[in-house]
C-alpha cells in the first residue's frame, strides 16, 4: 500500500481498479475485504452512500473507501497479485495554493489589460474560447459577481454541507483569470478566454481545504460533461523523491483519453533562492500538466516549486505574482483582488489551453502538445520553467 510521504491523510483509502474491469474490481473488493461501494454510474443518493463503505468513480475506475487496517492489508495483497485491483493509496488532504509574497507595483501599464494577459498574449488574441468547456476545480464560484452576469456557468459542489458559492474567494479569482471578461465594466481586462463555457466545481471548502476524493469527484464530473480543460490550483506538498500517485496518474490518462486535459499548480513551497521544493501532488504526475509561476519581470516567483528529482517536473509557467482578478463579493474586499501563487499561473495556462482548443479543435494529448509548443523561452533553467511562458495562439 502506497503511503503519502510528508502529507496529511484522511484515514480513507483510494483503490485503483483495472481499466474495463471496474465491475470486477468492485466484486473483488467485496470478496477479499468485505467492502461494498456504490458506483457513480448508478447515481447514488446520500442514503446509498451512507449504507456502503465508499464510492466508485466509474469513469475513472477509482474507489474511495473506509477500511480497517486489516481490510487495507487484504486489499494491498490483492493489488500485488494479478487481478482487477491495481493500487491502494491513503487519501490525502489538499489545500488551495496561496502565497503571502508581495510584489512591487507592476512595471507595465495595466489600464486596459492585466500584465498577465499581456504576458501570455491574450490581449492581442482573436480567439475567445467560445464553444470550449473549461472546468475549474477549486473553492467554488461567486455566482452573483456582476462581471459574469449573463454568462452561463455550470456549478456543482462536492463539499458536503456547502453550496457552490465561494465564501473563500480563491476559486472566483481562478475562474476570473481563466474565463473572466477582457472588457469589464471597470478596471483592466483580466480573463484569458472570455467566452469559454465555465464549469465551476467546488472541491475545496470555504476554508480552502479538501481531499483526494473531492478532486476525483470533480475530475469525473468535468470529464462526463466534456470539458476540454480541467484547471486545478490546489494540491499537497511532498518531500523530494516521493513517488507520485499512481491513482491520479491513471485518472489523468483516462481523462485525456476522453478528451479532458488536466492542468495543475506546481505548488508554493519553495523559498528561493535558498530552497527549491519539488512539484506537489497531484501536479507531479506525468500525465498532469504542471504549472510554475513567474513575476512581472519574467523571473521565477520565489515560492514556485521546481524540478528537483526524477519524479515531478514543471511543464510550463504562467504569470503568478500580483495577479488582478475577480473576488468574492461578500468578503468585504470588493469585487477584485490581487494575489500571488502558482494557483494564479495555472488558470492563465488553462485559459490559453481553451483558446488553442477553440482555434485548432485540439483535445487531449494534441492539446498538451500545442500548449508545450507555445512556450516562450525566458533564459531560465528548464527545471524552473519547463518549456517556458505559455503563449496564446
Amino acid at each position: 500500500m502506497s503511503q503519502p510521504t510528508g502529507t496529511e491523510t484522511t484515514g480513507r483509502y483510494l483503490v485503483l481498479l483495472e481499466d474495463r474491469s471496474v465491475a470486477a474490481g468492485a466484486l473483488e473488493m467485496n470478496r477479499v475485504a468485505g467492502i461494498s461501494a456504490a458506483s457513480t454510474a448508478d447515481r447514488p443518493t446520500a442514503a446509498d452512500l451512507a449504507a456502503t463503505d465508499g464510492v466508485i468513480f466509474q469513469d475513472l475506475g477509482v474507489a474511495v473507501v473506509d477500511a480497517t487496517p486489516e481490510q487495507v492489508a487484504q486489499l494491498s495483497r490483492a493489488a500485488e497479485s494479478t487481478g482487477p485491483i491495481s493500487v491502494v493509496e491513503a487519501e490525502r488532504v489538499v489545500q488551495a495554493y496561496t502565497s503571502t509574497e508581495q510584489a512591487a507595483a507592476a512595471a507595465v501599464d495595466e489600464s486596459v489589460f492585466t500584465w498577465g494577459l499581456q504576458a501570455v498574449g491574450a490581449s492581442i488574441c482573436a480567439a475567445t474560447g467560445k464553444g470550449v468547456r473549461l472546468a475549474v476545480l477549486d473553492t467554488g464560484f461567486t455566482v452573483a459577481h456582476p462581471d459574469f452576469a449573463g454568462r452561463t456557468v455550470v456549478t456543482q459542489s462536492f463539499i458536503q454541507g456547502e453550496t457552490v458559492d465561494d465564501a473563500h474567494g480563491h476559486g472566483t479569482h481562478c475562474i476570473g483569470t481563466a474565463g473572466g471578461p477582457r472588457k469589464p465594466a471597470a478596471g483592466p481586462g483580466y480573463g484569458v478566454a472570455p467566452e469559454v463555457e465555465i464549469y465551476a466545481g467546488k472541491v475545496l471548502s470555504n476554508a480552502g481545504s479538501g481531499t483526494d476524493s473531492g478532486i476525483l469527484a470533480g475530475i469525473e464530473w468535468a470529464v462526463t460533461n466534456g470539458c476540454a480543460v480541467i484547471s486545478m490550483s490546489l494540491g499537497a506538498a511532498v518531500r523530494p523523491n516521493t513517488p507520485y500517485s499512481q491513482i491520479f496518474e491513471q485518472a489523468a490518462t483516462r481523462a485525456i483519453a476522453r478528451g479532458s486535459l488536466i492542468v495543475a499548480a506546481a505548488g508554493n513551497e519553495s523559498r528561493r533562492p535558498g530552497a527549491v521544493n519539488p512539484v506537489g501532488h497531484p501536479a507531479n504526475c506525468p500525465s498532469i500538466l504542471s504549472v510554475g509561476a513567474i513575476d512581472v519581470s519574467r523571473a521565477i516567483a520565489p515560492f514556485s516549486c521546481g524540478t528537483v528529482d526524477t519524479i515531478g517536473q514543471v511543464d510550463l509557467v504562467g504569470p503568478g505574482m500580483d495577479i488582478y482578478s475577480s473576488w468574492n463579493t461578500d468578503s468585504g474586499k470588493g469585487l477584485y483582488k490581487r494575489i500571488a501563487g502558482t494557483s494564479m499561473a495555472t488558470p492563465h495556462v488553462a485559459g490559453v489551453a481553451a483558446l488553442l482548443a477553440e482555434k485548432y479543435g485540439a483535445r487531449g494529448w494534441e492539446l498538451w502538445a500545442r500548449l508545450a509548443q507555445s512556450g516562450r523561452r525566458l533564459g531560465l533553467p528548464s527545471t524552473d520553467v519547463g518549456g517556458g511562458l505559455v503563449q496564446a495562439p
